[in-house]
């Protein structure tokens, strides 16, 4: 059997940076021809970063995606490496589809390419597109038409993209009926709580109706809510693991592969679901025989809270560090939510780049500030107080405020005096909401909603604890400090706005509530299901009412990292102004 080391290139990339993605590409190929590789893989749309949204319909984007491509064509070339075929890739147009109705503008296609002796010699387009959760691509592209093959050391390596192993028929039984060796996929597949197991079981899935070995190189890092966790797969034609990538982290997969030689009599023409063959054979002749060094390695899969809290630092640290960002401020009030959230971004971008402040009113507990206090001598991050109530008095001696309107001005003035100090000094706010306030609206809209970024907008409050509380034994397993102090975890919940507050007395114990909203946000069940599912009927209408009537206010909360697989964001679109009501 012929032999192939093949090169995955788990890397991140930022959007619209083309010059510093195709540098990404050069360094990462330099390293994968340093370890012998015949062949060098990069993840879908790396060069111009991924997803591009709107950037795709302007023909100036596309045009500088095709420069780009063409360069770091010539560049990989002259740096020596004309003679490794490297796919990599990139948006560009179709030549050949003719403007109608409904149809992207401009044709852009979500596109990868072979570049070898310094040239463009294939080029493809992503022939499923997605259009759920948050994927557009029927508003941003049109399809491929084609099943591109590249002959490489005598080995017929079949190209896909993404959605094109997600989706049944395509490209996956087009590999088969042309006959090839391999299967690779090239994707930015964003993360999603439990997507690990279900993208292995995919992967085996393929590799078997492909029938040949199939390689899924994935994406890492982070844009706006989305996070990349890597997981690069590579598995035989039974659907055998044979490498896995780390989750979370750059890196290079490299691996010594046996495959079936090209067939000398390969179909060519029109295959499965209208695509047609286009093989481009670059090297017929297999490698020298040579004793397999590298396996790619199987990395060990991180337990689900430390899936979920590293998909959370990711994605934070993409939010700062691409926006141009260095230092991040958070309102310390002692409790949970700003304790995870101080202890994701001291993760995220160093303690010494983030500033917390505690903001006491009258109301606020003795205990509420030390914790705040001791977070911060815990962790090494910034700090200082700032009492509210002188401000506080004077905004009562004008209005006269009393009841709700009294206690969201506490809020309100807290919000004020961090977007403050965060025009004074640049830090970005983190607004530390999470996903149980934002659904029944029990946030304060200019108050702890503001901010340029909620690291957990889409934890339930029951998470919120349990990362908490790992985040602490981890530290603990590590030899070093606990970050969040015993007593945010163990207290009641309270926004400390009133005396004696506690969030049960507006709100449902939080176990209970955050299983009726996974059904009803999550999974879009309506009342007469949730009720059949074990719950109390007023207790589902009174919640379900407080989701519908909050849409107004998380329009308005800033973007966060997404881990489930519907966040309040681009995956759950409802109209603000809607009065249909699921209790009648």
């Amino acid at each position: 059997m012929p032999q192939l080391r093949l090169a995955l290139n788990q890397i991140d990339s930022s959007v619209g940076d083309l010059a510093k993605n195709a540098e990404s590409v050069v360094r990462w190929t330099r390293h994968s021809a340093e370890q012998g590789a015949h062949l060098v893989a990069f993840p879908e749309m790396v060069l111009t970063g991924y997803p591009v949204e709107d950037l795709a319909l302007r023909s100036s984007f596309v045009e500088a995606s095709r420069a780009a491509l063409r360069s770091l064509a010539t560049r990989l070339a002259e740096e020596g490496f004309g003679g490794l075929p490297v796919v990599v890739g990139y948006l560009d147009r179709s030549e050949t589809a003719q403007p109608k109705y409904g149809q992207p503008a401009g044709a852009p296609q979500n596109a990868a390419a072979v570049l070898y002796g310094g040239e463009v010699v294939l080029s493809f387009a992503k022939h499923h597109l997605p259009n759920y959760g948050v994927f557009d691509e029927f508003r941003y592209f049109v399809p491929g038409d084609t099943m591109p093959v590249l002959r490489v050391h005598g080995v017929d390596v079949a190209l896909a993209i993404c959605e094109d192993l997600w989706q049944d028929g395509g490209r996956v039984p087009a590999a088969r009926s042309a006959r090839a060796g391999l299967l690779l996929s090239v994707n930015a597949s964003p993360y999603e709580r439990n997507k690990d197991d279900t993208r292995l079981e995919l992967v085996r899935k393929r590799a078997q109706e492909a029938g040949c070995t199939t390689a899924y190189l994935a994406m890492t890092g982070g844009q706006d809510e989305l996070v990349f966790d890597g997981d690069s797969i590579v598995v035989d034609r039974d659907g055998e693991v044979v490498a896995r990538a780390p989750q979370f982290s750059e890196g290079c997969v490299v691996l010594d592969l046996d495959l079936p030689a090209a067939d000398a009599d390969a179909p060519a023409g029109v295959v499965d679901d209208g695509l047609r063959i286009e093989r481009v054979v670059l090297s017929e002749e297999p490698v020298p025989a040579y004793e397999p060094e590298l396996t790619g390695g199987y990395a060990e899969r991180l337990d689900d809270d430390e899936e979920v809290y590293s998909a959370l630092v990711v994605g934070l640290r993409a939010y700062v560090a691409k926006n141009g960002f260095r230092s991040v401020l958070i309102g310390l009030s002692g409790g949970i939510d700003s304790a995870l959230v101080a202890a994701i971004a001291c993760d995220a971008v160093g303690a010494e780049n983030v500033y917390g402040v505690s903001m006491p009113s009258k109301y606020s507990s003795e205990h509420s500030k030390d914790d705040a206090a001791e977070l911060a001598r815990r962790t090494g991050l910034n700090y200082r107080t700032v009492a509210i109530e002188p401000m506080f008095d004077a905004y009562m001696g004008s209005l006269g405020l009393t009841g709700l309107a009294e206690e969201n001005l506490q809020s309100r003035l807290r919000g004020t005096l961090l977007m403050a100090i965060s025009n004074q000094e640049g830090h970005i706010v983190l607004a530390p909401g999470n996903k149980s306030e934002l659904a029944v609206g029990y946030s304060t809209l200019y108050g702890d909603s503001v901010g340029a970024y909620g690291p957990i907008k889409d934890v339930y409050k029951t998470s919120i604890f349990r990362l908490a509380e790992w985040r602490n034994r981890a530290a603990r397993e590590r030899g070093q400090t606990p970050p969040i102090p015993e007593n945010s975890i163990t207290k009641p919940p309270s926004a400390e706005l009133r005396p004696g507050q506690v969030d049960t007395d507006s709100l449902p114990d939080y176990p209970v509530l955050d299983a009726i909203l996974e059904l009803y946000v999550d999974r879009d069940r309506g009342a007469d299901e949730i009720v059949a599912a074990g719950f109390d009927r007023e207790l589902v209408t009174r919640t379900l009412r407080m989701v519908d009537t909050a849409e107004y206010k998380r329009r308005q909360y800033p973007p966060g990292t997404k881990i489930s697989a519907k966040g309040f964001g681009k995956d759950r679109r409802l109209p603000i102004t809607n009065r249909w009501r699921e209790t009648g």
